[in-house]
Formats: structure tokens, C-alpha cells, sequence
């Protein structure tokens, strides 16, 4: 029951995240403040919402997409970042549950999904995220003493530089801020999990870029964001990567045995 409850309790604050991140991903994207005295505000009216307007999912539905004052249609990437923060969330709370790892896990994927969510809406991952993401990690990492640091650490190196390395061969066909991301991303995952992160974002941008050339919704030189696949990857790197290891009879190191 203990466990149930700290699933339940997690989705419902996941999606609580979600709606918060996508702020601040939105309002940085857009150069606006996302602390302090600021308001959500209708992105069409600029009338400033209530309380009954920022519930999480409900607020949509029950508003039928549309803004309460004028009318205007509610972009789908409201609701849509809030069920990604809800799923994170609460997948997570039911692989790890309520330990130090359970904790450890969704304070990765809170930050994997902010990083995601800017560079969906510019093409662009805030090096400040993504050493936010590592720096949360090694802190985290030092609970487990100076082998679970040194293993943060190779994962930072084997993440940053498997993307530096398509960097210089492709002559920048890929950004820097994958490249910090990973590093980020490392430092929290460690070895092990980095390169399952890595093989499936890849695996998977590669299969979306794919569909979305077969449907000429983009053309060949067309960029497309690589960070919101590489952040899917970790995210399923946390759920299933320990698993993944075990058929290979591999034990993953800490936190995550």
C-alpha cells in the first residue's frame, strides 16, 4: 500500500512538474522570467489565470481546450508536457520506489524533461540545464562514496564524448548542447546506463526521423532536435537499463543495482 500510494502520489506531482517546467522551458525560450512575482498569463489575451485555470490536465479538459476569457485553442504542448512529467513520474516511483534511488531517479528525470522541452521549442539545450542535471547528480552520486563519483564521471566522459566525436567527424552536423546534455546526463546515469542512453536515443531518432522524412512532414537537410530522444533514452535507460545489463549477466553499479 505504501508503495501504491508513493506511485499515485508521484504521477500527480509529476504532472504538477510537467506544468512547471514547461513554464520555465517556454519563458526561457521567450527571454521572460519564470521566478518571482510573474503570472501565468492566456498566451493570446495576456489575461492572467486562476487557480481553477493551472490545474494540471483537468484545467484542459474541463475548459475544452480553450482559453476561459477569449476563447483561444490551449496549445497541445500544455497538456502534452504535463502527461510526459506524469508518466516520468510515476514509472519512475514504480521501478525504484520510495528508496533513495526512487528519489535520485525523478530528480534526473525532472531535469532530463526541462532540457527536453527547450530544445523542442528552440532547437536550442541551455548549457545552464544541462550542467544543472550533472551537478544534481555528482551531489547525489556522493551518498555512495568515491567509486559511484569516479563511475558519474566516466559516464560524463563516455556520453559528452561519443557526441563530440559526431560532432568533428560530421563538422558540427551536431550541437554542442547534445554533447553538455550527455555529459549531464552521465554524471547522473553513470557508465553503464549513459551507454544504454545512448543506443536507444539514437535508435529512436532514428526511427522518428525516418517516419517524419516518409511523411514529408521534414526534408533531408531539415534539422531535427536530437536532445528530446537522447532525454527519452535516459529516461528508458532508468526504468529498463538494469534489466538490460542483467541478460548479460552485468550487475549496474550504484545507485541503480
Amino acid at each position: 500500500m505504501r508503495e501504491l500510494v508513493f506511485v499515485v502520489f508521484s504521477t500527480l506531482l509529476g504532472a504538477c512538474m510537467g506544468s512547471f517546467l514547461n513554464a520555465v522551458a517556454l519563458r526561457t525560450v521567450e527571454e521572460r522570467p519564470w521566478w518571482g512575482a510573474e503570472r501565468s498569463r492566456c498566451f493570446a489575451c495576456d489575461q492572467v489565470l486562476g487557480p481553477l485555470e493551472l490545474v494540471p490536465l483537468l484545467s484542459w479538459l474541463f475548459l475544452g481546450g480553450r482559453c476561459r476569457t477569449c476563447g483561444a485553442k490551449i496549445p497541445l504542448r500544455y497538456p502534452l508536457a504535463e502527461l510526459a512529467g506524469a508518466v516520468t513520474a510515476g514509472l519512475l516511483a514504480w521501478r525504484w520506489g520510495l528508496t533513495f534511488t526512487g528519489f535520485f531517479a525523478l530528480a534526473t528525470g525532472f531535469i532530463l524533461l526541462l532540457n527536453a522541452l527547450t530544445d523542442l521549442y528552440s532547437g536550442y539545450i541551455y548549457d545552464a540545464f544541462a550542467l544543472v542535471l550533472g551537478a544534481v547528480g555528482l551531489l547525489l552520486r556522493s551518498a555512495g562514496g568515491w567509486g559511484a563519483l569516479l563511475d558519474g564521471l566516466a559516464g560524463a566522459l563516455a556520453g559528452a564524448g561519443v557526441i563530440i566525436l559526431i560532432i568533428v567527424i560530421s563538422r558540427g552536423g551536431m550541437g554542442w548542447g547534445d554533447a553538455w546534455l550527455m555529459a549531464g546526463t552521465g554524471a547522473a546515469l553513470g557508465l553503464q546506463l549513459t551507454l544504454v542512453s545512448l543506443y536507444l536515443g539514437f535508435i529512436f531518432g532514428g526511427i522518428v526521423a525516418l517516419a517524419l522524412l516518409a511523411m514529408k512532414i521534414v526534408k533531408r537537410k531539415d534539422p531535427i532536435p536530437l536532445g528530446p530522444f537522447l532525454a527519452f533514452g535516459a529516461f528508458l535507460a532508468l526504468v529498463w537499463g538494469p534489466a538490460l545489463w542483467g541478460w548479460f549477466d552485468f550487475a549496474v553499479k550504484w545507485p541503480w543495482s
